[in-house]
């Protein structure tokens, strides 16, 4: 298995898991409205990631892994809001709320270790 695959599994797994929890959400216009903005910015983060992983350069490489963090975090507000607003329980929002964290916290961790090595880069 490649270095990577586990993450691009993981934020497939995610994009799977939106799906399916977006399918539960009420169909209201709050609900719809929800629903749409999570869709998008929960599906996202796996198909930026395989964009990062055949980056051209190490800038572009940082570049899209911080568009699939910048997207996790986003999604990380809507599974709040669901939470909050109790459009959804805590039980079926919970799991999906704590691997976006997760999640976030590698990309984050995995931006951070390319911006090092790339200061480290003689020019």
């Amino acid at each position: 298995m490649a270095k990577g695959d586990d993450l691009e599994q993981r934020l497939i797994d995610f994009a799977v898991a939106i799906i399916l929890l977006c399918d539960k959400l009420p169909n209201t216009l709050a609900g719809r409205h929800v629903a749409g903005q999570l869709l998008r910015s929960g599906t996202s983060p796996a198909p930026n990631y395989a964009e990062a992983r055949g980056a051209e350069s190490r800038r572009d490489f940082t570049h899209k892994l911080a568009i699939c963090h910048k997207e996790m975090n986003e999604s990380q507000i809507w599974l709040k809001i669901i939470k909050q607003s109790q459009m959804l329980s805590a039980e079926e929002v919970d799991p999906v709320l704590q691997e976006s964290i997760e999640l976030s916290r590698i990309l984050n961790a995995s931006i951070r270790t390319a911006r090092q090595r790339s200061s480290r880069r003689p020019t």
